[in-house]
């Protein structure tokens, strides 16, 4: 009898141990005239998905940015999971695997904006906070191109000093990568920093607001690498009580476990003794990868804990501070966290990226993002390019695309690499966004009630008319058409909606039909909706 009894449990574990391994497939067949976007905010540029996609793990890549576990519809359908999911596109439907659940397609209304509508209330309300206005009103600047790993207290006040005497608008000033002695450590290096207390006061005073560069990783056999492991603060190699050594661009770290809200609280301590000690204003949190945390070769605190539950605990430490920044994220749409789009390459193919993408990121929530740095943060694109063979026209075009998003963000210094009248052209675009940042926040509130995207795809707007396609040009709010040029030429074709357009220089339109505009380089291209 107990024999039989051991085997009815062997028996019984197999089979349900089978079932909560399965895997849950599906496929869901595009309807005609239909257009599909989400899931990858990196992938902006192939939607609407009309061309295959190969399968992407929501779990394990992120394609260098944020993952959200939702696919929109021009038709109102729409695909969520709590959980992550792998998906793969032919040309005529999805292909999906979920390890938790069987995945469907729902409705909600006909249009894209009615599914947004519909998604965010459900799955991620707006929180009615925001991050720091700062954000929206004026330019921000980042020391990550101009001084890459070599982070210094001399060269860093030469950069702000750059920015004032050029007569740029003042706003946040990101200190990059490097600063600190090691990883894990929060101390600045003293050999490189005479006076942080001093150059952060300085700063200061000359009107900026002050982040830094931080992330999770710890040095291996530093003292706060020892500490850590004796509290149990560190992700542990699997089934083992040894700190996991996890591989990343900057070597082989040790890692915050966040998921245990002792390390957690213990992380934004620091932070906040930091902002104590230096007067630091904020962070900019990099990593959080999902990348990073693959179940397979690590334990957690949590129990069970997935990839992206790092990632989400990463984010949450930001909800600690109105001047905040992300690359990497998971879900979290509609909390008061600042991201950025991945580091692009100094190129024209990566300028022509940052509109879809930017769609991408505001129909997956992340209504606050700032489409990367003017000329690109690729730090690799810029190595061993004299600064007389820069395409000038690029660095222009990119400062356009950026002035009339909700952030702006210098990191190549514009003085440096510019002529002088390419340079005031750049400079207009900063005060430009300046100009308009009263509404830029505006539209960041509304954001904060209701949940909608800032930039705003034109077919979400001005649903079946011919749109879905649309990737040069976005609606900033419900008001301005902004139609920058995205390649070297200086004409564009512009697609007008129905109804009454002024231009940028006064010219009224009358909608619903294409113009083809000539746009020389000292120009950026938008409409006001009457």
């Amino acid at each position: 009898m107990k024999k039989q009894t051991l085997l009815y449990l062997v028996l019984l574990f197999s089979v349900f141990g089978l079932k909560a391994q399965s895997t849950y497939k599906c496929e869901i067949p595009f309807e005609d005239n239909e257009y599909w976007w989400g899931g990858v905010v990196a992938f902006g540029s192939q939607m609407p998905y009309l061309k295959p996609v190969k399968e992407f793990d929501l779990s394990l890549q992120n394609g260098n940015n944020q993952v959200v576990p939702l696919l929109l519809s021009s038709k109102g359908r729409y695909i969520w999971s709590d959980q992550p999911f792998k998906f793969e596109v032919n040309s005529k439907s999805f292909l999906l695997q979920s390890q938790y659940e069987q995945l469907d397609v729902r409705q909600a209304g006909s249009t894209l904006r009615e599914a947004f509508m519909s998604v965010s209330k459900l799955y991620f309300p707006p929180s009615g906070k925001l991050p720091d206005p700062l954000f929206f009103t004026m330019p921000q600047y980042n020391t990550w191109i101009e001084l890459m790993y070599n982070q210094n207290q001399n060269d860093i006040m030469k950069y702000a000093h750059g920015i004032v005497e050029n007569n740029f608008p003042k706003g946040v000033l990101m200190i990059d990568d490097n600063w600190q002695k090691y990883y894990g450590n929060f101390e600045f290096k003293p050999e490189k920093f005479s006076d942080p207390k001093k150059m952060v006061s300085d700063l200061h005073d000359m009107g900026f607001k002050v982040m830094l560069w931080i992330c999770p990783f710890v040095s291996a056999d530093s003292p706060e690498y020892r500490l850590l492991s004796s509290k149990n603060y560190l992700i542990k190699k699997k089934g083992s009580d040894s700190p996991a050594i996890i591989d990343w661009w900057n070597g082989q770290s040790a890692c915050y476990d966040l998921t245990n809200p002792e390390a957690f609280s213990y992380y934004v301590s620091l932070l906040k003794q930091m902002q104590s000690e230096y007067g630091i204003d904020g962070f900019k949190f990099d990593a959080g990868d999902n990348i990073f945390y693959d179940p397979r070769y690590i334990d957690s605190y949590k129990k069970g804990a997935t990839s992206v539950d790092h990632t989400l605990a990463w984010m949450n430490v930001g909800l600690h501070f109105p001047f905040n920044e992300y690359r990497a994220g998971w879900k979290m749409g509609g909390q008061s966290l600042v991201q950025r789009l991945g580091d692009k390459d100094y190129s024209w193919g990566a300028v022509q990226s940052l509109i879809p993408e930017m769609i991408a990121a505001g129909l997956l929530g992340y209504a606050y993002t700032c489409p990367d740095m003017i000329g690109g943060g690729q730090f690799t694109s810029f190595l061993g390019i004299d600064e007389k063979s820069f395409d000038q026209t690029l660095i222009v075009r990119s400062a356009q695309i950026h002035a009339l998003m909700p952030m702006m963000q210098f990191s190549v210094a514009p003085w440096r690499i510019l002529d002088k009248e390419n340079l005031a052209i750049v400079k207009d675009m900063a005060h430009l966004h300046q100009k308009f940042g009263d509404y830029i926040l505006q539209c960041a509130k509304h954001a904060s009630q209701n949940g909608e995207p800032i930039v705003r795809n034109m077919e979400y707007m001005f649903p079946h008319q011919g749109f879905a396609e649309c990737k040069d040009q976005f609606m900033l709010g419900d008001k301005y058409l902004v139609a920058p040029v995205v390649t070297k030429d200086s004409k564009r074709v512009v697609i007008l909606p129905k109804g009454k357009w002024q231009d940028d220089s006064g010219k009224n339109y009358k909608g619903g039909k294409k113009i083809e505009v000539e746009v020389p380089l000292n120009r950026l291209l938008y409409f006001e909706r009457l």
